[in-house]
């Protein structure tokens, strides 16, 4: 069967470790930090894998400087990537902590990860090269104001489409799927499941979907709010709170980054969620460019070599996922 016809569904059963015994195999590395075997094979798959990001940097700066520039009438054609364009730069807000989703790594001032590879390629799409953005750091709290008062063209940051967000912002996508799970530490053997989450102390991010979700699904646990993702873990890490919440991809990353120190507890829950790019409210064009260029990245194959080097490769995931339906 080609990776091509795998459904959403099973986009989660594969490469998020629900239903499947062989992802839940083939994560089983990603829930404990990579496993010896999964980073012995990328290491001599590839030969370049950075000690500090996990990342094969080669591939992936490959990989965006393979994106080639649009055209002069596919820019002109749109008002968003025209201004874009003549301003010389393209405004992106976004995080530098995510091991999965954007990575800064200090010895090279880059950033790498699955929403990076994606900031990058369209940046060179529009202006020809990949380091003409400037940089807003976002956290939870601040996504929509930061598109609402025009500080930045767009938001990648792991950003789940929901209908009250929508009130306020648009999005463009989505580009990715995932669902909730838990993190505790590695010698936290006593939660296990949503289930075990009553009566426990639970972190999660303010302004995510996490508080709705913990409200859904674990109504008796006692939560917690902290702005980002380190404050979260640090309170976990102080026992100020027995396990944090938040989506699986993110937990993954937190295992990836820290080899031995946390596990992901059971199997992700909640509603299937989808992560889109953050625009400016009822920005049409920015939309309709944006999707045309992820509709691009995916039909010329660099979508699946992104999930590979920022994902699959990290976390011993064999199949390479079928992206969701761009404008669903």
């Amino acid at each position: 069967m080609s990776n091509k016809n795998f459904s959403r569904r099973q986009f989660l059963s594969l490469g998020l470790g629900l239903m499947s015994s062989t992802a839940l195999v083939g994560l089983a590395g990603c829930s404990e930090g990579p496993s010896t075997d999964a980073a012995a094979t990328t290491t001599a798959a590839t030969g370049a894998v950075d000690s500090t990001t996990g990342v094969d940097k080669d591939a992936f700066n490959n990989l965006v400087a393979s994106v080639e520039q649009a055209s002069d009438d596919v820019i002109n054609a749109n008002a968003w990537a025209k201004s874009v364009k003549e301003a010389g730069a393209i405004r992106i807000g976004a995080t530098r902590t995510s091991a999965i989703f954007s990575q800064l790594d200090e010895t090279d001032n880059k950033v790498y990860g699955f929403d990076a590879g994606l900031y990058l390629g369209l940046t060179r799409y529009i202006l020809g090269d990949e380091n003409k953005y400037e940089y807003t750091q976002v956290t939870s709290d601040t996504r929509e104001s930061v598109l609402q008062n025009d500080t930045v063209d767009a938001v990648f940051g792991s950003y789940t489409i929901t209908d009250k967000r929508k009130e306020v912002i648009s999005f463009a996508g989505p580009y990715l799927s995932t669902q909730y799970a838990i993190l505790v530490l590695a010698d936290n053997s006593g939660i296990n499941s949503v289930d075990d989450l009553a009566g426990k102390k639970v972190a999660v991010q303010s302004g995510s979907t996490g508080p709705d979700v913990m409200a859904q699904y674990a109504p008796k646990a006692e939560v917690q709010e902290f702005s980002k993702d380190d404050e979260c873990r640090a309170a976990l890490e102080q026992g100020r709170v027995d396990a944090y919440v938040v989506d699986n991809t993110l937990q993954m990353g937190n295992v990836v980054k820290n080899p031995g120190k946390y596990r992901i507890a059971g199997d992700p829950f909640g509603p299937e969620e989808f992560l889109g790019i953050g625009v400016k409210h009822d920005n049409t064009d920015a939309i309709d460019f944006i999707n045309d260029f992820l509709k691009k990245f995916e039909d010329d194959g660099k979508w699946d070599e992104l999930y590979k080097i920022s994902i699959a490769e990290r976390c011993g995931i064999d199949t390479i996922p079928e992206p969701p339906a761009i404008g669903a």
